[in-house]
């Protein structure tokens, strides 16, 4: 029997991913003549690698994806778009953005959706504030704030749920901004091929991709105990609603509107000097 051809495949730990892959990772659905060696680390480490080509298929920011079009194509499935989903700035009570003329800002990594957002943001509405970006792991940010370590956070994934039981404030929704912007969902995380990846064989992932999220709809509570390993203590009611927002009927298929709004982030992210514009197409493969 000819052996399965193996691929990395890395993902993070959050449960809209561990629940878009459990179908693969636990064998729930059949990936044929294909084998997935798994890694799970967060998102940001994950840009960091693919800066150096580490996975075959790997998790990544579409920010990152944005600075990699040489080393990365997207699928068009596995991906986190969508609406009221989008990075929050937070801080302790009683601040704004204008009350010092230089602000540290904790961000959960460069490479992040998050931070690219939150530049467009800053430069649209408060283009005299001088701001110290401090880049870390997106757990650490809120203790940063909560600790005086930085002015102001940008929170995501499951943050935007207990921030208040920090007693810290919402300052700013950068995801209703942006949608209020440009009318289009907001493009926060996606699964990527490498470049050289034969686009039959990025087809076919694409397609155990889609297979696995369709099989975790039907199957919600199957694997429970993956997604849980992974969710960095979250209470149950917690994993629930960070899958409810972040997998979607874009996970399922990008589509032109998600497609639109890829499009939109990387033109946005070129005039404000964090991106170049590329002339490799941004698909791996045909639908």
């Amino acid at each position: 029997m000819k052996p399965k051809k193996i691929y990395d495949l890395a993902y993070s730990g959050c449960p809209n991913d561990t629940f878009i892959f459990k179908g693969i990772a636990r064998g729930f659905i059949d990936t044929g003549k294909m084998a997935f060696n798994i890694v799970l680390e967060d998102v940001e480490t994950l840009n960091q690698k693919a800066a150096r080509g580490t996975y075959d298929i790997t998790k990544l920011s579409f920010a990152a994806l944005g600075h990699l079009p040489d080393k990365y194509a997207l699928l068009r499935t596995g991906a986190a778009l969508g609406k009221g989903c989008g990075p929050l700035i937070i801080s302790l009570p009683r601040r704004t953005m204008t009350d010092k003329k230089e602000q540290a800002i904790a961000v959960p990594g460069l490479g992040t959706t998050a931070y690219h957002l939150f530049m467009f943001y800053i430069q649209d509405l408060f283009p005299e504030t001088r701001t110290i970006i401090l880049p870390m792991p997106f757990e650490q940010v809120m203790p940063a704030v909560k600790e005086k370590r930085a002015d102001f956070g940008v929170i995501i994934h499951e943050g935007r749920f207990v921030y208040q039981d920090m007693n810290l404030e919402m300052r700013a929704d950068l995801g209703q901004w942006w949608e209020d912007k440009t009318l289009l969902p907001i493009p926060l995380g996606c699964i990527a091929v490498r470049r050289s990846m034969d686009p039959d064989q990025a087809k076919k992932i694409q397609s155990l991709i889609g297979q696995s999220i369709d099989h975790a709809f039907l199957h919600p509570s199957m694997g429970d105990d993956y997604i849980k390993a992974y969710a960095q203590e979250m209470e149950d009611h917690v994993i629930r609603q960070h899958i409810g927002l972040y997998v979607n009927e874009f996970s399922r298929d990008i589509g032109e509107k998600g497609s639109a709004a890829v499009a939109t982030f990387f033109e946005y992210a070129c005039k404000a000097g964090l991106m170049h514009k590329s002339s490799h197409p941004l698909f791996a493969c045909a639908p």
